[in-house]
């Protein structure tokens, strides 16, 4: 396989055709944030976190789903970049309508995790917030769109994984969401003994039915001011 020869912030690399800049800064040890893209998954290019400079384009590109080119020289935290992330994060918190202390994924949640890492704090941002009630007949599993960022990984991992086709999207713009059948509550059997979109989800929009007063696991929500 041929080898391409680039530089990703002023290191000399060499990787294997057909890789993403992703791929390869994961391979060297650089961290790019991003909040659509897993590994097992195929790339998905819908958060727009993991964009990266690459001299000589005119735009920031997504690192998730570009392939390396020979002789690439490509920045991955330059000022343009960082200034890019922080305000798609504020966005995306902006119109995020979760409740930090009131979510079991408050300590794990990646959006949270990136927002911190960024330093961005409360969003410059007044958009509209989507709402929706709580769906919870599923035995299964209960969502909570409300908390949903749209990333697509609750998709991509059902279809690809589970090889099953319970998600979708639906709607355009600011209505888009992920949808069940025609957007109707999720009570499917194939979730049965299935938490594979829960685990892949980075917010608290799917998870399992607790038990009524059952104890929360993992350490208290600490937010520094």
């Amino acid at each position: 396989m041929e080898q391409i020869a680039l530089t990703i912030n002023d290191r000399q690399l060499s990787a294997s055709s057909g890789m993403t800049i992703l791929e390869v800064a994961k391979e060297n040890s650089i961290d790019i944030p991003a909040l659509c893209y897993r590994q097992e998954l195929s790339p998905i290019g819908a958060c727009r976190i993991c964009v990266v400079e690459v001299e000589r384009s005119e735009t920031l590109v997504g690192s998730c789903h570009t392939p390396i080119a020979q002789g690439m020289v490509i920045h991955t935290h330059s000022k343009k970049v960082l200034q890019v992330r922080k305000t798609m994060v504020e966005l995306l918190l902006a119109s995020h309508c979760g409740n930090c202390f009131m979510c079991d994924k408050a300590n794990i949640c990646e959006l949270r995790s990136i927002a911190t890492d960024l330093e961005v704090g409360l969003p410059r941002f007044q958009v509209k917030k989507r709402y929706y009630p709580v769906e919870d007949a599923s035995p299964f599993i209960v969502r909570d769109l409300t908390k949903c960022i749209l990333c697509r990984r609750c998709v991509s991992a059902c279809n690809e994984i589970k090889k099953e086709k319970v998600f979708g999207i639906a709607y355009r713009g600011f209505d888009s969401k992920v949808v069940v059948d025609f957007d109707q509550p999720i009570d499917k059997d194939v979730c049965r003994d299935c938490d594979v979109c829960i685990s892949f989800c980075p917010t608290g929009a799917l998870s399992k039915h607790g038990e009524i007063g059952e104890e929360k696991k993992g350490e208290p929500l600490i937010i520094s001011g």
